[in-house]
This record gives structure tokens, C-alpha cells and sequence, in this order.
């Protein structure tokens, strides 16, 4: 019996032994965390490219969203929400701070959002760079895009005792709503005299947030339920901010004018090459980072440089301004505009109309700096420029005695004088006491004191002859 009991604990070892090496031990989960704390733009939206790329190689449970915007442009946060609505990875928005404008649309995309006692989320009203509202067009599509953002986290199907069916939102897409239109009524917590903004308590009493959190370890502790786990935080490069700083929309208007205003004064001026020089460099530094981002193909850049041969042959090669010109221009502009919109080869049925809009805006003002600062330059290097002092202004008119060939020289034909230096054949001569340079007509050598007479006069300069010679 006691070999029996002996046999059976050590083949309980053995297999509990196999089990544990056999066996696969749980991984520690890896959260990555992504900090949104400036205001979106083309840095955030390529900062959360590249950081959701990372969390998907790196096997990350979930991406953690540390929010703290005023918000920022709506065609980048409307990228950003797409990405974290089609991610097949859970991700998390904390909100540390304020998750504003943008910034709220960003945050209600997420699977589940916590907030930070005295954090606030809403007011996403589409405004112009001054902070006033825009017009109801640009409303009705932010309005409609942070509606479905929220109907996009579902619904619960509640049948009542009566059989009526009544649908419960997990994030009633009326609230979000009532973020970018003041007009919007929510029965108990707003009228329709404000746009409305949630504060975390307020958040959590109408499903705009999941719990209260005071940090990322907060939420994975006591919210998801790990204790052992990782927290990975994205770290962007330089290379990633100076890409995203030349996506700026006035560093890309700035790049635009330098194209223009290159090509421009090369023509111009050609033969210079400075302006050709800096007209390439800024062409680069405005292609890169959108073919980098995904946002210019190589055949939109061939269209650019298409027009810009195509004004080339017109203003150089062919006469006047016609076809050439013409589709040189669209081609030229198109390029720059194709490369700023997010279509899929030649399918633009998805490209926002925000997005043609901004781009447009964006070329229109890199052209009208152009027309300004080359107005600017020639104020300033014309008369009350910065080179006034050091030009010459002085005018030489006919009344002030200034002609092409002095009179008094030409009147000199026929005169005589004497040779005062050796000419061979070009010397000087004294004609009536002045001295006057001259040529020995027939590139004879003239002694000091031989006598000359002044047979021509040509370009200010005399031409004599020995006066021996001439009577001969």
C-alpha cells in the first residue's frame, strides 16, 4: 500500500513537472502609453502613427492615450480617430488634464476613457484661428462626425414590460452633439444656450467616462485588473518632430512661397542659380514629409514638376501665353494641393472637404506671401531701401554737359602740338598747353618733341601724325 501511495505522488510530480515546462508561463502585459500634449497637428497625428505602430510590434495588451489638449486641427484629429476606431487593439484615453475641441473627439474614439479629478472634456466647436466660430457647413460635419464617434462604441437593446424597445447608448451620441452646438437640448444637463463641457464627475454621471483615475497606474491596476505589468511610454526623435513641424500649415505656406518666388526670380535673373537653389530646397522640404506620412504619391510630385516645365517652355520656348501656360499653372498648383489631401490614387470620394479646403487655403497663402514679399523686397532695395545709400543717383543729362563724345574733342582736327612722351604708338601730346592722349594713326614710332597734327578723332581718343609725314 505504501508503495502503491509512493508510486502515485510521483507520478503526480512528474506530471505537474511537465506541466510547468511544457507549459507556456503567462507574459507580463505591455500598456504602451502615447502622450497627446500639444495641440494637434500634423506632429500628434505622425507621433501616434509611429507610436501605434511600435505598440503593434511590440505586442502591447492596450495603448493608453495621455490627453492634455486645447484641442487643434480637425482633419488630424479626424485621422486620429479613425486610426483608434479601426484598431483591432484596445485603447484607452486618460484624461490628465483637458481634453478639448479636437481633443474630445479623440477621446470619445477610445474604447474607454478615465478622467482625472478636475479634468474636463467637450467644447468642440469648429473655430478659424482667432477662436470664432465657424460657419454652420463646417458644424454640420463636425457635428455628424462626433455623433457617429460616439454611436461607434454601441448600444444595449432594452425591452420594456410594455414591448416597446428602447435603445441605451453606451455614449448618447446627443451629448456628444451637444459638445459642438450650443443649439442642442439635453434634458437635465444642458439648455440651449451653451456649448457644453463635462467635468469628470459630471463625465461619469452620463457615460462620458468610465471611472475617476489619478494615473496610468490607476486605470491598470484598479480599472483593467493587472498587477503585474509593463508600461512602455513612446518616445518621439527629432527626425519625427522636424517632420511634423515642416507639416505645419504655415511652415508649408512658407515653403510655397519659396518655390514660387524662386522659380520666379530664377527666371528672372538666369544664370544666378540661388533662387533655382532655394526654389529646390524648399520643394523638397515640402514633399518629404508628406510622402513620408503617406499623404503625396510619387505621381503627384510628377505632376508638379510637370507644370513647372510646362511654364518653363511657355515663358522661354514658346510665344505668348497659351495651352502650355495654362495647364503648366494647373498642373503646378494641382501638384502642391494633390500632395496635402489623403486620396487613394485617383479616388477622392473620401477625402474630406475640410482637408481640400485647408489645402487650398494653405497654397493660397503661400502665393499671396509671394505677391507681399516681393512687393515688400523692391520697396526696400528700391529708393528708400536698404541699399539707398550705397547706390549712385546721380543723373548725367545733356543740359549738365554730359554727352557721349566731348565737343571740345571733336573740334580738334587739324589742330598741331608736339609729341611730350615717346609714342609707340599710343602716348601723350600737348596741344595750346593741355596734354591729351593719343595714338600715332600710322603705328609709327614718335620721338618726345616731334611735331603732330590730329588727323581723327574716335571713341575720346586722338589719332595724329608726324607733321613731317603729313606734308609729305
Amino acid at each position: 500500500m505504501k508503495k502503491i501511495i509512493l508510486f502515485l505522488i510521483f507520478g503526480a510530480f512528474l506530471f505537474s513537472s511537465n506541466a510547468v515546462v511544457g507549459g507556456d508561463m503567462p507574459e507580463t502585459p505591455l500598456f504602451y502609453r502615447i502622450n497627446i500634449d500639444k495641440e494637434i497637428g500634423a506632429t500628434t497625428w505622425r507621433y501616434m502613427q509611429k507610436g501605434y505602430d511600435e505598440a503593434r510590434k511590440a505586442g502591447a495588451a492596450a495603448i493608453i492615450l495621455r490627453l492634455n489638449t486645447y484641442g487643434g486641427t480637425v482633419v488630424h484629429a479626424d485621422s486620429i480617430r479613425t486610426l483608434i476606431l479601426n484598431s483591432s487593439m484596445p485603447v484607452y484615453a486618460f484624461i490628465d488634464n483637458n481634453a478639448a475641441s479636437a481633443g474630445a473627439l479623440i477621446a470619445i474614439s477610445c474604447d474607454s476613457i478615465y478622467m482625472r479629478e478636475g479634468a474636463n472634456i467637450g467644447a468642440a466647436t469648429v473655430v478659424n484661428q482667432t477662436g470664432k466660430a465657424m460657419p454652420d457647413k463646417y458644424q454640420s460635419y463636425m457635428r455628424a462626425t462626433i455623433r457617429s464617434t460616439a454611436e461607434a462604441q454601441g448600444y444595449d437593446t432594452v425591452y420594456t414590460v410594455s414591448g416597446d424597445t428602447e435603445v441605451h447608448w453606451r455614449r448618447n451620441p446627443q451629448i456628444a452633439e451637444a459638445m459642438v452646438d450650443e443649439r442642442i437640448v439635453v434634458p437635465g444637463l444642458c439648455d440651449s444656450t451653451k456649448v457644453l463641457t463635462l467635468t469628470a464627475r459630471e463625465a461619469l454621471q452620463w457615460g462620458y467616462c468610465e471611472a475617476i483615475a489619478e494615473s496610468v497606474d490607476d486605470i491598470i491596476t484598479s480599472r483593467i485588473g493587472y498587477w503585474q505589468y509593463k508600461v512602455e511610454q513612446f518616445e518621439p526623435s527629432f527626425y519625427d518632430d522636424l517632420v511634423g513641424f515642416l507639416q505645419k500649415p504655415v511652415v508649408q505656406g512658407i515653403l510655397i512661397m519659396l518655390i514660387i518666388g524662386g522659380i520666379y526670380f530664377e527666371i528672372q535673373t538666369p544664370g544666378v542659380g540661388f533662387p533655382l537653389a532655394v526654389s529646390v530646397i524648399a520643394a523638397i522640404l515640402y514633399f518629404a514629409p508628406l510622402y513620408l506620412s503617406g499623404l503625396a504619391a510619387s505621381w503627384e510630385i510628377l505632376v508638379f514638376l510637370l507644370g513647372i516645365i510646362l511654364l518653363v517652355l511657355e515663358l522661354l520656348v514658346i510665344p505668348g501665353f497659351g495651352i502650355a501656360g495654362i495647364l503648366g499653372l494647373i498642373c503646378f498648383f494641382g501638384g502642391l494641393l494633390l500632395a496635402l489631401l489623403n486620396n487613394t490614387d485617383f479616388d477622392f470620394f473620401w477625402v474630406p472637404v475640410d482637408s481640400i479646403t485647408r489645402g487650398s487655403i494653405v497654397i493660397l497663402g503661400g502665393l499671396l506671401g509671394t505677391v507681399l514679399l516681393s512687393l515688400f523686397l523692391m520697396k526696400r532695395i528700391g529708393r528708400k531701401g536698404l541699399f539707398y545709400r550705397v547706390a549712385l543717383h546721380a543723373e548725367q543729362n545733356i543740359e549738365d554737359g554730359y554727352v557721349a563724345v566731348s565737343e571740345h574733342l571733336t573740334g580738334m582736327v587739324g589742330r598741331e602740338g608736339v609729341a611730350v612722351t615717346v609714342m609707340r604708338p599710343s602716348g601723350k601730346v600737348r596741344i595750346d598747353g593741355d596734354d591729351y592722349d593719343a595714338i600715332s594713326y600710322y603705328n609709327t614710332y614718335l620721338d618726345p618733341g616731334t611735331p603732330v597734327k590730329v588727323v581723327k578723332v574716335e571713341n575720346m581718343q586722338l589719332y595724329v601724325v608726324s607733321v613731317n609725314v603729313d606734308e609729305k
